[in-house]
């Protein structure tokens, strides 16, 4: 399935930071307790993501560290979208 892809990316996000974000949502945005939201981090989320998510890592053409915070990495991701949808827009229309 992977070879469907043009470029794959992961955005590298350390697991302190993923935790804060999960417990400010599950939160404030859907009514969860500090420790249900903690209950179900610890029994399901953090270890699906080191089963599942980190392992793709390996997988990743672009690695975006810091949870996306470099510019120079979203810039250039950006920038070859951008030459990736002209290339289709001229695909088609020399159709």
């Amino acid at each position: 399935m992977l070879h469907l892809l043009d470029v794959r990316v992961f955005v590298d996000t350390p697991g302190d930071i993923r935790l804060m974000r999960r417990l400010r949502r599950d939160i404030n945005e859907r009514g969860r307790t500090f420790e249900r939201t903690m209950d179900q981090y610890e029994r399901t989320i953090r270890p699906m993501h080191f089963e599942f998510v980190e392992p793709s890592k390996r997988h990743a053409d672009i690695i975006i560290p810091e949870g996306g915070q470099f510019g120079v990495s979203v810039k250039f991701l950006c920038s070859l979208v951008r030459e990736r949808l002209k290339e289709q827009e001229r695909v088609l229309t020399d159709r």
